[in-house]
């Protein structure tokens, strides 16, 4: 591996929590959630009606603001990656809309030889019924389709979903991010996955600190409830907010539920601090796909 791929780039992802001080990143990629998560929490109120029809329209439009949210976030995130001013948040939406399809048909045109190589091995599996040739055409099919799936799904991890957003984030269109990809593919994949590992260690650092402070606040919060207010809301809807579970599915675990104005207002302010520690983790890693892909970049 070259030298200046081992410090720099390393560099390069370890700046990564520097995401966490992206201001506008942060209002961005946490407003996308809230208004994904009110959409889809309205799918399931209109498929609990049976309302099949306004169920999915309410899904789709919640997946396309999350989808939408996220390339406009890695936007202003390629923007500090860059060294260059982050975009305003509006303008970053508009960008987002404008070039979010490109990543999408990146994918797609990535998935066409994917697909190919699947249909010649699913093809060659249909051949092992023929008789003469079952048996040993299986046993050289096992490794080999162990292998061909093993790096597919390897790739498809650590390369291509990770870089293909970083790739249009830094201005590139469909067919150009694809071949960039598919060069990456053949020639650096044991470096992407190398920083991408640094990337999830990273994430799932920022995610284990997280959870520590949630829960060691959520627990002194919920003690210090029923001490000073003498809150009658069991102490499982306290903490319940934090994890994302609203009224309905309490309820449905059979946990104990309390309908009163302090219960609801615990939930309401759990699901606050449920949605920050989603969105922090979640820029962190953003970030350092971006990082992953500069380094790359500057090396090819």
């Amino acid at each position: 591996m070259p030298q200046k791929l081992t410090h720099e780039a390393l560099n390069r992802v370890l700046s990564s929590l520097d995401a966490a001080r992206n201001g506008a990143a942060l209002y961005a990629l946490l407003s996308a959630f809230c208004a994904a998560g009110l959409l889809l929490a309205m799918a399931e109120s209109a498929l609990a009606r049976g309302q099949g029809g306004w169920g999915a329209i309410w899904a789709g439009l919640g997946l396309a603001v999350a989808f939408f949210g996220v390339n406009a976030t890695g936007l202003m995130l390629m923007d500090q990656a860059r060294g260059r001013p982050v975009r305003e948040v509006a303008d970053a939406f508009h960008d987002a809309l404008l070039s979010g399809h490109r990543v999408l048909l990146c994918l797609l045109l990535l998935l066409l030889p994917a697909a190919a190589v699947l249909g010649l091995l699913l093809a060659l599996l249909w051949a092992v019924r023929l008789p003469g040739i079952g048996a040993p055409l299986y046993a050289l099919l096992v490794p080999l389709g162990v292998i061909v799936l093993g790096l597919l799904s390897f790739a498809a991890t650590m390369l291509v979903g990770p870089l293909a957003g970083p790739a249009v984030w830094d201005g590139h269109g469909a067919v150009a991010t694809a071949r960039l990809l598919l060069r990456q593919l053949r020639q650096r994949l044991p470096e992407a996955a190398m920083l991408m590992a640094l990337v999830l260690l990273l994430t799932a650092a920022v995610t284990a600190a997280i959870s520590f402070i949630v829960l060691a606040g959520g627990r002194a919060m919920a003690l210090l409830s029923v001490w000073l207010l003498g809150i009658d809301v069991p102490a499982q809807q306290l903490m319940a907010g934090l994890f994302g579970h609203g009224l309905r599915s309490l309820g449905a675990s059979g946990a104990p539920v309390a309908g009163s104005p302090l219960g609801v207002a615990a939930l309401v302010g759990g699901g606050v601090v449920f949605a920050l520690a989603l969105v922090l983790p979640t820029l962190i890693y953003l970030r350092g796909c971006c990082a992953v892909y500069l380094a790359l970049r500057d090396e090819a």
